[in-house]
């Protein structure tokens, strides 16, 4: 799946000469933590709350609200922004997305077209809904189980024809590539099925290890 798919489009952006107090109000009110600097709909810039906590007066200033007021409202995107941003376009994949988020150590992601324009921002937040659709979470009307595999090729695909021919529909499977201690592979499936007591007892008398299993409420 691409960037495209779960980027948030609607996306508060400002320009090089957006003053401080302007940025700080668009954080709050809309509780954002960073904005893009565009130079006609071009991303030219990132201004994130840490930058703008890095321009705030200390609380120990000398200065009097008014002149801390004046000077904060001089100081423009432009010279708070950061200039080299890492951003992706809407054609990186998922998983690239998020290996930069987590190799760079940063909170989003510009995604911008290949001339360079803003097209949508991807944070983390996009990621961990991406993460509950996938894995499922939020289906309150299937059964989970989290079933122990020999780490061999075929195991997986067993299962799952398994829980198909004792009537279930597999809705999503989720299976870690590397074995937990115990050298077994861990599948996590989730599917719908009429009966799922009486499937999940199916897949035990296969020889099944179920390590947990939760039912629809």
């Amino acid at each position: 799946m691409y960037v495209d798919r779960i980027m948030s489009r609607e996306v508060l952006q400002v320009t090089e000469d957006t003053r401080v107090p302007h940025m700080a109000a668009l954080m709050r009110d809309h509780h954002i933590r960073h904005l893009p600097v565009v130079r006609d709909g071009r991303l030219v810039g990132l201004v994130t709350s840490h930058d703008l906590e890095r321009v705030s007066p200390s609380p120990i200033t000398t200065l009097s609200v008014g002149e801390a007021n004046y000077l904060l409202g001089k100081l423009t995107a432009a010279k708070v922004m950061r200039a080299k941003v890492i951003a992706c376009t809407p054609e990186t994949l998922v998983e690239e997305a998020a290996r930069l988020l987590r190799q760079e150590k940063i909170g989003c992601l510009p995604v911008v077209d290949r001339d360079g324009h803003l097209v949508g921002m991807l944070t983390h937040e996009d990621l961990l809904d991406f993460f509950l659709d996938i894995t499922g979470c939020l289906m309150e009307d299937t059964t989970r189980i989290a079933v122990h595999l020999p780490d061999t090729m075929g195991q997986l695909g067993r299962l799952l024809a398994a829980i198909n021919e004792a009537g279930g529909y597999i809705a999503t499977v989720v299976s870690p590539l590397h074995p937990d201690q115990t050298g077994l592979r861990i599948a996590v499936v989730r599917y719908r099925a009429p009966n799922p007591r009486a499937l999940n007892q199916q897949l035990r008398d296969l020889g099944y290890d179920l390590l947990t299993e939760t039912f629809p409420a």
